[in-house]
């Protein structure tokens, strides 16, 4: 009877969470995530100046670094999802990154998490690739509805 009132969950969408060259993981310059330590998932070389990333599924914010190189999001049907923003960023402290995002928080696919300086992080010389890595609860083999090594933007439709 309650059942109509009841949200249903979103469906299961996997965007890009910034504008770049979509690359395998396996390509990415860090063993950690090259050799799927951490999950599966895939990377992004974010665009000269695109410094925003955004939310790569519609969830709750379960993980905001303090350092904000990294984000932790929790699906409706329980995927966590890790968005790691650039390789050696946990060093900068937080600088150099602003945070829109706080714990605990719903967030939407598309919507703005972290904002990066490019300027700063090619002063220090930081690899800005952008992984996005299925951590936990997601259980089936990563097939992207786009090929590797093409252009994409933010909200594109990667997995679905």
């Amino acid at each position: 009877m309650f059942t109509l009132f009841k949200k249903k969950a979103e469906p299961f969408v996997v965007s890009a969470p910034i504008s770049g060259k979509l690359i395998d993981l396996a390509d990415v310059n860090d063993e950690v995530f090259s050799g799927k330590m951490m999950g599966d998932g895939f990377a992004v070389i974010p665009a000269k100046s695109k410094s925003i990333v955004s939310a790569p599924v519609s969830g709750v914010i379960e993980m905001v670094a303090d350092t904000m190189h990294a984000v932790g999001i929790k699906n409706d049907d329980g995927v966590e999802i890790l968005v790691h923003i650039g390789l050696d960023t946990v060093t900068l402290n937080g600088q150099g990154f602003k945070s829109f995002i706080k714990a605990g928080k719903r967030i939407s696919r598309g919507d703005k998490m972290i904002e990066f300086d490019p300027e700063f992080m090619k002063e220090k010389g930081i690899d800005m690739t952008v992984m996005t890595i299925f951590t936990s609860g997601y259980d089936k083999d990563i097939v992207l509805n786009v090929s590797y090594n093409t252009q994409v933007a933010p909200n594109s439709v990667l997995l679905d």
